[in-house]
């Protein structure tokens, strides 16, 4: 008998504030550039990438290219997309 399995959809994950910031939190730990930059983006399609472009004053597309696993956002990117999703950056020490 196979096994079934289903496609796994972070959408149904992050529905709250908290949800994102931690997932985005997770990203951000890992500290691999691609996996932040692939989180950032579920989390801006998650709030939505056309209210998300009207706040930071970059185009879908930009956020699109930016905020996908090959994209490589400006500083300039992230602060404002953090800021624009409610969410704010800190550094603290390495452990």
């Amino acid at each position: 008998m196979p096994i079934e399995t289903t496609k796994f959809d972070i959408q149904e994950h992050i529905k709250t504030p908290e949800e994102r910031a931690a997932y985005l939190e997770a990203a951000f730990e890992d500290g691999d550039p691609a996996a932040i930059a692939t989180a950032l983006g579920d989390v801006a399609r998650a709030v939505g990438i056309s209210s998300l472009s009207k706040d930071t004053g970059i185009s879908r597309e930009g956020l699109y290219k930016a905020l996908s696993a090959s994209g490589d956002p400006r500083l300039s990117t992230l602060v404002g997309v953090t800021k624009a999703l409610g969410l704010h950056l800190s550094i603290s020490a390495a452990e």
